[in-house]
């Protein structure tokens, strides 16, 4: 499933707010972890055989320990659950390398992040990066509560960070008001539940904001990986040409020929199966690629996304 796990030990697990506790891991053995930068995420294997993604959200700097973040999500399929319930510190768990769906440019001469409850977990990583960096950054926290909103008090306390809280103020927060007020060449960051995301995209696309970038935990929808008409992917590198019949993803119809393809979620939101497509039309159903890497069909997430016609040629 992914050919660079990691071995760690849960080394502590903290109560940040309510349904949200955080967890510190380190090597077993002391040693360094590998490198990471601000908006990367890791997969957890939990002991219920569930992987699930969550942001990191220490320091890059610290090459010694990750820390994620977990909401106990009421809609939870076993993830997130487990962590709450069953984690203990002590435990040995499997993880992979970290990787970066959400990466920040730091060439940006400013940035604009906005969080909605758990989204606070990479953002918070971004700013904290961005202030280390004396680079100019604001922050909006949206939760529906304070009890709710994990290091709020921290965050809230720094200057050009404002919070709305649902409760407090009786409505959502007015993004279009928010995001039409900052400059247009500004780099815009969001990550949070997927109404705010969808709302989030839909104005950036309204106020024609060209610097947009988002982060998503779910799915956008209820993606179909299985198509209706069969097509074929011809392996550039392992010289194999696959059948892929109706009803069948690409993923386990590469998975059935042997192929050892990295992955993970299942659901077109963690990267780990991206794979470049030197030819044919993808039919795309993820929730990592923008608009411009789609159109461009140069790389797609092979667990849900599929053909346009009956060729793909993959570099696999």
């Amino acid at each position: 499933m992914n050919s660079s796990l990691i071995s760690v030990r849960v080394q502590a697990m903290r109560f940040e707010a309510q349904g949200i506790l955080s967890v510190e891991l380190t090597a077993p053995d002391g040693t360094a972890l590998p490198a990471f930068a601000a908006g990367s995420h890791i997969d957890l294997h939990l002991g219920n055989g569930v992987v699930r993604s969550y942001s990191l959200l220490n320091p890059p700097t610290e090459q010694h320990r990750y820390v994620v973040g977990v909401l106990n999500d009421r809609n939870s399929r076993g993830g997130s659950r487990y962590v709450h319930e069953q984690l203990r510190v002590g435990t040995t768990l499997t993880i992979s390398a970290p990787r970066n769906n959400f990466p920040l440019d730091e060439s940006a001469a400013h940035s604009v992040l906005i969080a909605g409850g758990i989204g606070i977990t990479p953002i918070s990583c971004m700013l904290n990066h961005l202030r280390s960096q004396n680079k100019s950054a604001e922050l909006l926290y949206c939760a529906r509560s304070r009890a709710e909103a994990a290091f709020s008090a921290t965050l809230l306390a720094q200057p050009d960070v404002s919070g709305h809280f649902d409760n407090e103020r009786g409505a959502p927060p007015d993004l279009r008001a928010y995001l039409a007020s900052k400059p247009r060449d500004a780099h815009f960051y969001c990550c949070g539940p997927t109404p705010m995301l969808n709302a989030f995209e839909a104005i950036c696309a309204e106020l024609d904001l060209p610097n947009v970038h988002i982060e998503r935990f779910a799915a956008a929808e209820q993606v179909d990986a299985v198509q209706s008409d069969e097509y074929v992917a011809e392996l550039a590198r392992s010289k194999k040409v696959i059948s892929v019949p109706a009803g069948k993803s690409l993923l386990d119809a590469l998975l059935d020929a042997g192929l050892d393809v990295e992955h993970s979620c299942r659901e077109g939101i963690c990267g780990a199966c991206e794979t470049k497509v030197l030819e044919g039309e993808p039919e795309h159903r993820d929730g990592v690629l923008s608009k411009s890497e789609r159109a461009s069909n140069k790389t797609m997430m092979v667990c849900v996304s599929g053909c346009k016609g009956r060729r793909l040629v993959l570099d696999l």
